[in-house]
């Protein structure tokens, strides 16, 4: 029995559309919130100097930028997540391949406007909708967790019974396995056995 209709695609609660109205909102603010993070985040490039000892003489010396902040702000970080998710919806759709914007600034302000264009889209047709409101969502907390100076929750690598291992919070709503796609929602993928470290 298909009861894809009976619960949103994004929360997995009951709903009567495919994904609740609340919930293509969020996603939609979500996006919206990432070009200002990104710029806000250039002020926290420096490292923290919370926990330090104040003693002298440590044997590494720090490295002289925040490297989650360099990582986010760098090609491949927030600017990795949303042009993945344009060029899926452009492959898709059929449509041509996004163009060149200038620098990583310019590209994620180009592909967030593209992606709350299309978000509609995504909630109403789009079989990874689940997955998109995760990266955003998860983007967004981690970008404000820096600018607000907690810790971004600490992940836990799980194993699927494929041997693939998931790396997941423990507020994760969910996770879909890239090795066999399976769909876990948050009981779920919180009852996988812990990932064995590798022998060295």
């Amino acid at each position: 029995m298909n009861d894809a209709t009976s619960t949103c695609a994004i929360c997995r609660n009951p709903s009567s559309t495919r994904v609740h109205p609340g919930c293509e909102e969020r996603l939609d603010g979500n996006l919206g919130a990432l070009p200002g993070l990104y710029r806000e985040l250039e002020e926290h490039l420096a490292p923290s100097r919370r926990g330090e000892s104040g003693r002298s003489g440590s044997r590494t010396a720090p490295l002289p930028v925040n490297e989650r902040v360099l990582d986010l702000r760098a090609r491949g970080g927030i600017e990795g997540v949303v042009t993945t998710w344009e060029r899926d919806a452009r492959e898709t759709l059929g449509w041509e391949p996004a163009p060149f914007r200038g620098d990583v600034q310019q590209t994620i302000d180009g592909a967030v406007t593209f992606l709350r264009l299309q978000v509609s889209w995504f909630c109403d047709a789009h079989e990874a909708v689940f997955e998109l409101a995760q990266d955003i969502r998860r983007v967004r907390s981690e970008c404000e967790a820096i600018i607000g100076g907690d810790k971004p929750p600490r992940r836990i690598p799980v194993t699927c019974p494929c041997g693939t291992v998931l790396r997941i919070t423990l507020d994760t709503p969910g996770a879909r396995c890239p090795g066999c796609e399976a769909q876990y929602g948050h009981a779920e993928v919180l009852r996988l056995p812990m990932a064995e470290r590798s022998a060295a």
